[in-house]
């Protein structure tokens, strides 16, 4: 639960953020959030089945499961994020890569 909301602070945080960027940005945004989003609601649910596993064993295998989902899913996000912030050759952004 705690990640959830969570989450929802952090869209309302970077909803401010948006006004800076253009169009391609935004768009990209709200695709990492979504993904990041799913994979909580995904993380969270595993959490519950480690909570609720008869073994130990089980227990770390599912909270490592679910910290694989988050993991996987920070850097989709990220990929997202760069990814647009690159549509137009770095001139408007900060994380373009360095030239060879």
């Amino acid at each position: 639960m705690r990640k959830l909301v969570l989450a929802a602070v952090s869209v309302a945080a970077l909803t401010g953020l948006a006004a800076c960027q253009n169009p391609a940005e935004k768009e990209a945004d709200a695709r990492a959030d979504a993904v990041e989003a799913q994979a909580d609601v995904t993380a969270t649910q595993l959490e519950n089945q480690a909570d609720a596993a008869p073994t130990a064993a089980q227990a770390d295998a599912l909270n490592a499961q679910a910290d694989a989902v988050e993991k996987k899913a920070d850097e989709k996000a990220d990929a997202i994020k760069a990814e647009a912030g690159n549509v137009d050759g770095g001139m408007t952004t900060s994380n373009t890569p360095p030239k060879s």
